[in-house]
Formats: C-alpha cells, structure tokens, sequence
C-alpha cells in the first residue's frame, strides 16, 4: 500500500525545492506520528518520574540516535544529574457531598502537596472575605483542622483593584494554599472557572491543596473526603539526551534541542504530552534522522533535554556542564510545542537576531510553506533561555493555532493534528542548511 503510495506521489510531485523526492517527506510525517504516538502512550507514564516515566523516554531516545548511526561525547548518550521532585504514585480521591470526583478532569492536586487522608468539614471562602480584614479574622477563627475552601470568583475582580489590595489577596491565597507555618486547617480548595493546567514541584508544601473545576461544585459544601499520598524524592537522577552528526566543518556547531520530559501521573490520571512535547522530540529526531545521511556543512548537536517542566532543570546542567565549546555554537534551534501550525510558527528571539528572523521568513515565502512566521522578541520559556544567558545565539520556535491542551489529560497523540509538521521540517531542513 505504501509502495503504490508512494509512486502516486512521486508522479505528481516528483521533486521539492529541495531536490528531494516529496514522497520521503510523507514518509517523514509518517515517523514523526510514530514517536509522538509512541513517546505520548500511556505506556510512557506522561514522561515524569512515577513509574521511571523519564527513563523510558530517554532509553528511546537513546535507541533512535544509535539507529541512525549519530556519535556520542562519552560512553553513551546520557548526560545524567539529580534532581528533587514530589510525586503522587497511588490513586487519589476528593469527593465532594459524597460525590467521587475525577482527577485530571475533575480537579488537580497542587504540585508541591503532602499527603493527606480523611473526612473533613470545610469553611466557605468568598474573595470579599479575603479582602475585608474583618470578614477574614473572623473565618480563620472557624479553620483548625478543617479545609479552606474558596469559592469561584472572577480573576478580573482582583486584576481590576489598587497594587496593595491585590498583593494582600495574593499573599493570603498563598497562606491558605501551601500552609504557611500559622496555617492551622487541614488543607485548601479552591474552585476556578479557568482550565484545569497542572505542573511539576521539586519541594513539598506546608500543606495539601486542590484545585477544583467549577462545574464540580455543588452547594452548600457540608464534608468532603480525600487521600492523597505523596513521594518525595530528594536525589532522583534523571538524563539529558545528547548525539552530534559530524559536519564538513567541525570548527562551528548547530545545536538542535527539545525536551522530553512531562508530567507524568497524578495518581491513575495521565498527562501524556503530546504536543508539549513529544512533538518537539519528533522533530528533533526528524532531523537527527535526515542529517545521518544527508552530511551537514556544520557539525549539529541534538539534545534532548530532561526536566524542563521543572523550571529547565536539564538545560541549566547542561550549559553550566557542557559537552562541547559552547563558544562554537553557530546557531541553535528549541523545537517545543511542534504539533499545530493552523496559524504558523511563532519564533522567540526573532527580534533579537533580526538577520536570520529575516532569512527565515524569506525562506519560508519561496517555498511557500507555513501560512506565517511571526516575530517575537526574548522570552525565558523553554530551554533555549539558559543559552540566551550565555550569549549564544539562536531561536525558540512554537507552533500556533489548532488544538489548545496544554499541561492537561487532554494533550494526547490521538488529538493531535501534527497540520503544518511536514511544511515545518522542510523548512528547518532549508534554514539549517543555509546557515
């Protein structure tokens, strides 16, 4: 089927701009939908750190450089360094009057929780009890050993009030959710209108906390019940993902990187990441595999970097750590987020390296690839920010448009269109060649 395919294909479009058989890039979007399947199954356990998530995804990592014949800088691929990182390997339960609500959907248990087990009674927090002294004082007296529970408020209530008002809210929002040491109640709930996004934590808080959809809640709130258990782990030792093709020229370097890592698993509840980032990874291999056999002017470093949902724990290690002069870097590119482009891609530092921005769009309307390239200027999002730091040029490129699940259950492979993936990596084939 493929075969019949493919010279379908090659008789209707028989080259590219690039001289290249336009078939072999179906193909590619072919391999790239099979390591976001692969790297975003439940199988991989959201790429975090229950069920060694990461390991896994690194070891495949690993796996597609040596198949594609890419060299390493030491023994093996691996880069390793620890890490301390709070995690929640059994199931989790809140139910609310009795009713069992889901996690992930439901609600998310705050990153940085403790454990915590029971039947508790609860007291109502409105946001006008928060900003009245008097309203406040006298709910703390009803908290010991209950659960705070704060109801559905409007975020521009507290954008639209003076400096001091909203820093007093915030600072007592965070009193309340993390069990600052005069904290007496037994945990926090907070209802939103907003979507559920969830995140890593490498610290453990003073106390549990949940946030709670708001189409969950049912009024009055008389007990709720919850369980919760956490693991801490204070020395987890994790892995960047490191291989290079060796160019024509080995006295510049192109750094091409994407992180690997999610999430993971909030109890049975899986954050897959398929478009953050599994994505990314399926460009990067994408192109670790066309550059094996297609010698490159310059030498090109792929990192697949760990922990970056960790507040880009991996890439700092790396930078601080380096395999190579870093001093040689031509130019790097930040694949993260790879999986839409309805509406084309965004590229931070577009500002900051205005010549090869340049190049970039003009490379993109002779091909006629992406509906648009859009500019940006610096932005500390992704990995790419602990080279802007040392001064080495480069751009973070993201998709826009399509599907908008991120750092939810609802980022999944099956849901994701990879729409402008084929345009995108042929023109990160172009770009990179003509640097």
């Amino acid at each position: 089927m493929k075969t019949l395919r493919s010279k379908i294909l090659l008789l209707l479009f028989p080259f590219n701009l690039f001289g290249i058989p336009q078939y072999l890039y179906a193909f590619q979007t072919e391999y790239a939908r099979e390591v976001v399947n692969t790297l975003a199954s439940d199988d991989f356990y959201g790429r975090g750190y229950v069920k060694n998530g990461d390991k896994k995804a690194a070891e495949f990592i690993k796996k597609e450089f040596e198949r594609f014949g890419l060299l390493s800088f030491e023994d093996n691929y691996f880069q390793s360094f620890n890490i301390s990182i709070n995690t929640f390997p059994k199931q989790i339960q809140l139910s609310i009057n009795g009713k069992k609500l889901t996690a992930g959907k439901d609600f998310l248990v705050e990153p940085g929780s403790p454990s915590v087990q029971g039947t508790f009674e609860v007291v109502e927090l409105t946001a006008d009890d928060i900003l009245s002294n008097d309203k406040f004082r006298s709910k703390l007296i009803e908290i010991p050993d209950k659960f705070t529970v704060l109801l559905p408020y409007e975020i521009k209530e507290i954008t639209e009030l003076k400096k001091t008002e909203s820093d007093r809210f915030n600072s007592i929002l965070g009193f309340l959710k993390y069990g600052f040491s005069r904290n007496p109640s037994a945990g926090f709930i907070e209802f939103t209108e907003s979507k559920l996004t969830w995140s890593g934590s490498t610290r453990v808080e003073g106390k549990a906390s949940f946030i709670v959809s708001s189409s969950a809640l049912s009024k009055p709130i008389q007990k709720i019940k919850v369980d919760v258990q956490n693991k801490f782990f204070e020395n987890h030792e994790t892995q960047n993902v490191i291989g290079y093709v060796e160019g024509e020229r080995t006295d510049s370097v192109i750094t091409l990187m994407a992180h690997y890592d999610h999430l993971g698993m909030m109890g049975e509840a899986i954050f897959t990441g398929a478009n953050d980032n599994a994505s990314g990874i399926a460009m990067l291999l994408s192109l670790a595999k066309h550059f094996s056999t297609n010698k490159p002017k310059y030498t090109i470093v792929f990192i697949a970097f760990g922990a970056e949902e960790l507040g880009l724990i991996g890439s700092k290690y790396f930078v601080e750590n380096p395999l190579y002069d870093l001093s040689t870097t031509k130019f790097f590119l930040n694949f993260d987020i790879a999986g839409t482009g309805d509406d084309g891609i965004q590229v931070v530092n577009g500002s900051v390296y205005r010549t090869e921005f340049d190049r970039l769009v003009q490379t993109n309307q002779e091909a006629n690839l992406l509906p648009a390239v859009r500019i940006r200027g610096a932005a500390c999002n992704s990995d790419h920010c602990m080279f802007d730091q040392k001064q080495i040029p480069g751009f973070y490129i993201y998709t826009r448009g399509g599907i908008q699940a991120y750092h939810d259950v609802f980022d999944r492979p099956e849901t994701l269109p990879l729409t402008e993936f084929r345009d995108y990596y042929q023109l990160m084939i172009k770009f990179i060649s003509e640097l």
